[in-house]
């Protein structure tokens, strides 16, 4: 299989705009350079304005055009300021990717943190990460999308939206909140402003990421750790993803070649979702 972004040949994404959430993470940091290959130009928000800059001087460096932009996409304020930057840089936007989110150990039990001792704000907090991160910037770049008639959004969610993980309890719930998001704003967005607007999700299964490297390996010998191996157990392919195994999904589902998709949650987790554990 081919899989070098530049040599593929996906239709309708040269020259159109995408704003990518998150897009300086390890997710969004390998779709960003593969769209932007293929002729797109990439706006790249996120709350580390220089993890911004450095993927947008990658994308530069391989002669694509990209935008960095600073924001916290929990804040509508910034979001809505993030939207006019980046239209009065390139015109519109045509593609919404949000791939901001992530977990937080105070809504994680653990030894130390039973289920009875999360705190209602940690736990609203941890939400408000992975679900108010889609609402805001769809609602934005949204009213793009409903003034000129087209547009598509691809929500980053998680197998954790599907099946929630042990401990996970924040993570879980804001990533269940993004699926089901997902799916009513693509009725939404069709019948009440255009059927040209699709919105569709991606839900990555468990990816090696510098955030968490060190939880599924132990550091000093390389091998799994107890965590990394139970993973593995449950996981049919029998090993966890990389961060650009997510991108060939993700470029078809904003492409033309998904014209008919809309209100799909894909999961990409190597089989896991499927797998009922006997």
């Amino acid at each position: 299989m081919n899989t070098n972004p530049g040599k593929l040949e996906i239709p309708g994404l040269r020259d159109k705009v995408a704003v990518i959430t998150g897009g300086g993470g390890a997710i969004c940091g390998a779709i960003a350079p593969a769209l932007a290959a293929l002729g797109a130009r990439v706006a790249l928000w996120d709350l580390s304005e220089d993890a911004a800059k450095s993927k947008a001087n990658e994308i530069e460096t391989a002669g694509g055009e990209a935008l960095a932009v600073r924001c916290n996409v929990t804040d509508r304020k910034e979001v809505d300021e993030a939207t006019r930057t980046t239209v009065a840089a390139f015109e519109t936007i045509d593609i919404l990717i949000n791939g901001a989110g992530g977990g937080r150990a105070d809504a994680t039990t653990s030894a130390d943190l039973k289920f009875f001792d999360i705190l209602p704000s940690d736990l609203h907090d941890t939400i408000a990460l992975n679900y108010d991160s889609a609402v805001l910037p769809a609602q934005a770049v949204g009213r793009v999308f409903a003034d000129k008639g087209e547009g598509v959004v691809l929500n980053i969610a998680s197998i954790a939206g599907l099946k929630p993980l042990t401990r996970s309890l924040g993570y879980s719930n804001g990533k269940a909140a993004v699926v089901s998001f997902t799916e009513w704003l693509s009725v939404h967005m069709a019948q009440e402003y255009s059927p040209k607007i699709r919105v569709n999700a991606i839900a990555p299964g468990f990816i090696v990421t510098d955030q968490n490297r060190f939880i599924l390996w132990d550091e000093k010998s390389g091998e799994l750790s107890e965590r990394g191996k139970e993973v593995v157990r449950n996981v049919p392919m029998k090993r966890m993803g990389r961060p650009e195994e997510m991108v060939g999904a993700a470029l078809w589902l904003v492409s033309d070649a998904a014209t008919f998709v809309t209100g799909a949650v894909v999961p990409i987790d190597g089989g896991y979702n499927a797998f009922s554990g006997v």
